[in-house]
């Protein structure tokens, strides 16, 4: 069956207020617009300048703006959790939770066939009303739910505890998932966090994935298939996999800066970083961190954003390192574009914060993969399936106990993967076989129109 031959679908997607989530799903929009289907993206009002350009079919794919209303505590002109500390996004939560009026209205009008949606946990109650599918759509791999969900973690009652999350829930499809001391204490202390409207985050997340009519991750068979397969069995409901959903190549060239530096550089001699974009490290991780690329004796461009308490990454740099590390190091504080960077021949080696998103862009790529996971239930999770399960990558050496990293671990884990001739470095290689999926995947959105087909097929089958 063609994907073109199927009548187009009207699709509605209400992701959070999140940059790190409208993003993506805007990719994931546009896969489904280069299928022919009609694509309502509800966003925050101010936001929607900022994601017209990722918007590559827009006969197809129509924002629809909505007021994000005022919460006490809120700043007033706050629409995304990048215009906050993370410490208000609760209130951000709560101001989401009271759309639940105007999205009725705006459904009303729309008729959308189905509504994707994240952390709205009210949504599913309200679609039902209106003869209208749901879909909880995660932009991350389903590992995390599947280990740590409260679906899977059944705790008669009481407060889950680090002894708990050491080992598996019941039937979890393998047992080579293992956290630190710092890692249970920090995943049992985000099941106490209140997340807007008085709800725990993962209270949200459950009653979401309990209420929707099916479940989705941005992920694909080869790496997600079997925590797919579990959590069906959880939930008792679809789990489909859209695919990693990299987003069309830039119709941009690398920045000549760039060019010109890499371009000086052997071919797969460069350490390229990219600490994510929200999280900075602390003055002494960051101190750390660049000593370490540093001590590698590699060249290496690192984009950090500087630590807590200083305005540029210029005034956080220790004592004398620009200095000791000029013409083959670079500290950088602004964007750089992270998907052409990593095509770049000379780059041999990524350390990632481990979104998911990071990830997939460096495994569509032949560099090394080094993980360094900040505290998000996500990352650490991702760290583990890559350097535990699937052996793609390594991961930093940390305190079991305070989770800190040293500029001796960060140059030892460097070089093990680097040097061709190590035996972890070598089993890394022979294990990375999901690269060429990756790569098909990416090329033809082959698991996107699985995606669609098993959703039509579910919509049709109940009325």
């Amino acid at each position: 069956m063609d994907a073109r031959s199927a009548d187009p679908m009207h699709i509605a997607i209400f992701p959070w207020f999140a940059m790190g989530h409208l993003t993506p799903n805007l990719h994931f929009s546009n896969k489904l617009a280069q299928r022919g289907h009609r694509i309502s993206f509800i966003l925050p009002k101010r936001t929607q300048t900022r994601l017209q350009h990722l918007n590559l079919h827009p006969h197809l794919i129509t924002f629809v703006p909505i007021t994000v209303p005022h919460v006490d505590g809120l700043p007033h002109d706050a629409e995304t959790t990048s215009d906050l500390p993370f410490s208000l996004f609760p209130l951000l939560a709560t101001a989401l939770d009271r759309t639940e009026k105007d999205i009725e209205l705006l459904l009303r009008d729309l008729k959308p066939q189905i509504v994707f949606f994240d952390f709205q946990f009210w949504l599913p109650n309200l679609t039902r009303s209106l003869g209208i599918k749901s879909l909880m759509y995660f932009i991350v791999h389903p590992l995390s739910s599947a280990y740590l969900g409260n679906g899977p973690r059944k705790s008669q009652g009481r407060e889950l505890t680090e002894l708990d999350l050491m080992e598996p829930p019941q039937g979890f499809p393998d047992s080579c998932i293992k956290f630190q001391p710092h890692e249970l204490r920090f995943l049992v202390s985000v099941r106490k966090f209140e997340f807007g409207s008085g709800v725990f985050l993962y209270d949200r997340l459950h009653n979401s994935l309990s209420m929707a009519d099916a479940i989705g991750f941005k992920g694909c068979k080869e790496i997600d298939g079997p925590y797919a397969e579990y959590l069906e069995k959880v939930y008792g409901k679809p789990v489909l996999l859209s695919g990693p959903l990299l987003p069309e190549p830039p119709n941009a060239t690398l920045e000549e800066k760039w060019v010109a530096w890499l371009g000086g550089f052997n071919p797969s001699s460069v350490i390229f970083c990219a600490y994510g974009s929200e999280s900075p490290l602390s003055q002494n991780q960051f101190e750390e961190f660049l000593l370490g690329l540093e001590l590698t004796g590699f060249p290496f461009l690192a984009a950090l954003k500087p630590p807590d308490g200083f305005e540029s990454i210029e005034e956080a740099l220790p004592e004398g390192f620009r200095e000791r590390v000029k013409g083959r190091g670079i500290a950088y504080g602004g964007w750089v574009q992270q998907q052409l960077i990593l095509e770049h021949p000379s780059v041999g080696c990524f350390i990632t914060h481990c979104g998911a998103a990071s990830i997939t862009e460096a495994l569509v790529n032949t560099c090394q993969l080094v993980l360094l996971p900040r505290l998000g239930t996500d990352h650490i999770s991702n760290a583990k399936m890559m350097s535990a399960k699937l052996k793609v990558g390594v991961e930093v050496e940390k305190g079991e106990e305070d989770g800190l990293f040293t500029k001796e671990s960060v140059c030892k884990t460097v070089k093990t993967v680097m040097n061709d001739g190590n035996e972890v470095a070598r089993e890394v290689t022979e294990h990375d076989v999901l690269r060429p999926s990756i790569r098909k995947f990416s090329g033809t959105q082959l698991t996107q129109v699985c995606f669609l087909f098993l959703m039509r097929e579910y919509i049709e089958a109940f009325p």
